[in-house]
C-alpha cells in the first residue's frame, strides 16, 4: 500500500468503548504478569542495558517503532537522551536508513518483555512513545491492545511522559478510560497535517484522516 492517499478508514465491530473493557483492565492492574521471558529479548535487553547504563542520559522509549523513522526524529528532538527504538518485526527494523545520530538504538524484541525486564531493573523513563499500535479492531481482540493486555501496569510503572497516538479514536479513547482506571489524567487533542514522523502519518494524512494523540505524565 503507498504511504499516501488511499489508507483505508479502520472499520470494527465494536461501538463504543469495550464493553468488557473496565473489567479486565482492573484483572490486569491486580494481577502481576508473570509468564516467562523470551531468550532474544532478555538477551537483547542485557545487551541494551549495558548500553544505557555507559550513556547515563534520561531514556525514551519509541515502541512498535515499525522502520524506525519515528525514533530518528524523537532521537533528533532530545538530543539530551538515549531513545531506543523497539519493534517485533525484524523485517521492518531492517529497512531502517542510519542517518548520522548516535543516541539511539533499534531493538528487535517482544515488549511484553521488554517492559516487564525494564520495571525490574528500575528505569525510569523521561518519556514514552506509542505511535500507531495495531489497533486490533475486531471486538473480540480487546486483550491484545495495549491497554487491554497483561502488560499495561509495566507502561505505567515505567512512568515518564506517555504519548500515544492512533488514527482509530476508540483505540485511545479505551487507552484514557483504562489510564483512569489506574488513577492517571489523560488529554486527547485531535490533529492532521503535522509534519509527519512515522509512515502511517503520512499515509493517514494523505489520506484525509485525522489522528488522535493522548499524552499523560505518569
Amino acid at each position: 500500500m503507498s504511504e499516501t492517499g488511499n489508507s483505508r478508514v479502520i472499520t470494527s465491530n465494536q461501538a463504543g468503548l469495550h464493553e468488557q473493557l473496565d473489567e479486565v483492565v482492573l484483572k490486569h492492574l491486580q494481577h502481576k504478569f508473570r509468564k516467562p521471558y523470551q531468550a532474544h529479548t532478555l538477551s537483547a535487553f542485557k545487551a541494551c542495558e549495558k548500553w544505557v547504563e555507559q550513556q547515563g542520559k534520561p531514556i525514551i522509549f519509541d515502541s512498535c517503532c515499525g522502520v524506525g523513522e519515528s525514533t530518528y526524529h524523537l532521537a533528533k528532538k532530545h538530543p539530551e537522551a538515549i531513545v531506543l527504538g523497539m519493534d517485533k518485526s525484524a523485517d521492518r527494523l531492517s529497512r531502517h536508513s542510519e542517518l548520522g545520530l548516535d543516541n539511539y538504538k533499534l531493538l528487535q524484541v517482544n515488549l511484553n518483555d521488554f517492559w516487564r525486564l525494564a520495571v525490574e531493573a528500575e528505569w525510569e523513563l523521561s518519556h514514552h512513545y506509542l505511535l500507531y499500535p495495531n489497533p486490533w479492531p475486531k471486538a473480540k481482540h480487546l486483550q491484545r491492545r495495549w491497554h487491554g493486555s497483561a502488560v499495561f501496569p509495566s507502561i505505567i510503572q515505567l512512568g515518564g511522559e506517555l504519548e500515544l497516538r492512533s488514527n482509530w479514536f476508540t483505540y485511545v479513547n479505551e487507552f484514557a478510560r483504562a489510564l483512569e482506571l489506574a488513577g492517571h489524567t489523560s488529554h486527547l487533542k485531535e490533529y492532521q497535517n503535522e509534519t509527519p514522523i512515522t509512515p502511517f502519518e503520512r499515509k493517514y494524512w494523505g489520506s484525509g484522516q485525522k489522528s488522535l494523540r493522548l499524552t499523560a505524565s505518569l
